[in-house]
């Protein structure tokens, strides 16, 4: 089957409006022979002659004056298809749920925040967090999710992405422990402690092991958690060092009765890892799609806004691995 030549359809709108065969070619920016070719093109396709002689001028045929108001509409239809969209909806009358997959920490130190942001400019919007079990980026493109906020993982090429915010990892561990009471904490008396550590998939080691090593020291991992609150809880009943985001931390204690710690305190690592850099992602099928491009501001604002007391607290840590309180 030969596909129609949809240019067709705008030179048959022009003809049959101007009724000449001049007119046309002046209005669409051609030459008088190439608008004849044309309309030739347009009575093979139509099977009739459309404009046929009357004097010293052309005359529709009755097929003409059918199809004039019929391709009117849709040549209306096609510009409409063809240029950018408008959405002109209020946001504040949008009615519409978003599931974001992302992890607990994030839903802890962030959504109580988005959750007021997006309910004050936009009630009829509603947020699902889901769970975030991996870094597949399957549940985008298959439109499972919306939007998915972490660590960025392995991605397809088309995933957009934008960076929210930089945390990093901190030492804590309960109020008294005795390695706070050696002076500065080394990265000997470091990896002499037992930890506890927080992952999802099992994991016991990562870039605090990756740094260790290179100074010849391996620490010992005793427990392997879930999630950070896991790890804190356990800190804070124990010996063992939780390694937490600073992020996470700040947020864990902002309600906490103890004297504003919690019964804990945190220490500057005594090496130096890679920043956590968190960032939002989403598939490009949204990208233009004005209630999610307005959701990606807010979140990013959210996160900007919150962590940057964060960011302006975070002690200059130095060769000598300044151990803050």
């Amino acid at each position: 089957m030969v596909e129609p030549d949809l240019n067709l359809l705008t030179a048959l709108e022009v003809l049959l409006a101007e009724g000449t065969v001049t007119g046309a070619a002046r209005r669409l920016g051609l030459s008088a022979s190439a608008m004849s070719r044309t309309l030739a093109r347009l009575r093979a396709a139509t099977g009739d002659p459309l404009l046929v002689r009357a004097g010293r001028g052309l005359v529709p045929t009755p097929r003409a004056k059918e199809l004039r108001e019929r391709v009117q509409n849709l040549s209306g239809e096609v510009r409409a298809v063809l240029r950018p969209a408008r959405d002109t909806r209020d946001i504040r009358t949008v009615e519409q749920t978003i599931t974001i997959r992302t992890n607990d920490g994030f839903v802890e130190a962030f959504a109580a925040r988005l959750v007021s942001a997006v309910a004050a400019a936009a009630p009829g919007v509603r947020l699902r967090f889901a769970a975030k079990a991996d870094k597949d980026v399957r549940a985008l493109r298959e439109g499972l999710v919306d939007l998915e906020i972490g660590v960025l993982g392995a991605t397809g090429p088309e995933v957009r992405v934008q960076t929210l915010f930089r945390d990093r990892f901190i030492g804590v561990v309960r109020q008294g422990h005795p390695v706070l009471g050696e002076g500065e904490v080394t990265p000997e008396t470091y990896a002499s402690c037992g930890h506890v550590v927080a992952s999802r998939r099992g994991h016991s080691t990562g870039p605090v092991d990756d740094a260790l090593a290179a100074l010849g020291l391996t620490r010992t991992v005793v427990a392997v958690v879930p999630s950070f609150r896991a790890a804190l809880s356990i800190a804070r009943a124990s010996d063992l060092v939780a390694l937490l985001s600073a992020s996470f931390l700040e947020n864990a204690l902002k309600d906490e009765p103890l004297g504003g710690h919690g019964g804990v305190q945190r220490f500057a690592l005594p090496v130096a890892t890679p920043p956590i850099v968190i960032s939002q992602m989403w598939h490009p099928r949204l990208d233009a799609d004005r209630v999610h491009r307005w959701l990606r501001g807010v979140v990013h604002e959210v996160c900007q806004a919150q962590s940057a007391p964060q960011a302006a607290a975070r002690p200059r840590v130095n060769n000598k691995r300044i151990l803050t309180r």
